[in-house]
């Protein structure tokens, strides 16, 4: 089903080992509205969603893998270096106590990710409100990270992440109205 390159999606860099914003970008790791969620979402909905707009879900629950990996990649770029001390006073000591620097999903505050965060109510009106909404919860995480960032490298990529965002609520919307349109066209058989 996938065709795997061995490259990010966007270049990633950091300016400096940062645990505090590795602590923020965490959120959109294992958080409700992280790139995790929206994968599994988008990948699930597919299931139940008309003909028409099924390759949309594909397409971006795939990007999210994506996504997933970039933050990744920024998270481990941003703690490699760090020590305990480091980890502790960016608020990372429970995490650090639990798993040293590996990843692992959970949100900002320390919350393990959950089957919950994901919806699917098998109709497709619905969902895709469901995915706008989600869409626009990350783009909007996104803007609160790179405000709190003082990395430009790392905020190039976030901005990269954040368009994208965008162009997901975009194609989401399209895909509304296109189902909308299919509703209300009269049936011949």
């Amino acid at each position: 089903m996938w065709i795997y390159e061995k490259k990010l999606q966007y270049p990633v860099r950091v300016s400096t080992c940062n645990p505090t914003l590795a602590k923020y970008l965490i959120e959109q790791y294992g958080g409700a509205d992280g790139e995790l969620s929206a994968a599994l979402r988008y990948l699930n909905q597919r299931y139940s969603i008309p003909d028409k707009v099924i390759g949309l879900l594909t397409d971006i629950g795939t990007e999210e893998f994506a996504h997933l990996e970039m933050i990744a990649t920024m998270i481990y770029k941003l703690t490699k270096d760090a020590t305990p001390e480091m980890m502790k006073a960016a608020g990372l000591g429970d995490h650090y106590s639990n798993h040293d620097n590996a990843l692992f999903y959970h949100n900002a505050a320390g919350v393990p990710w959950t089957a919950a965060y994901i919806q699917a109510k098998g109709d497709p009106i619905a969902d895709l409100y469901e995915d706008i909404a989600a869409e626009e919860k990350a783009r909007a995480t996104y803007q609160w990270i790179i405000n709190l960032s003082d990395d430009p490298d790392l905020n190039d990529g976030l901005r990269f992440l954040r368009e994208r965002e965008i162009v997901h609520s975009q194609r989401f919307r399209e895909a509304v109205e296109i189902l909308k349109d299919e509703q209300g066209k009269k049936k011949f058989f």
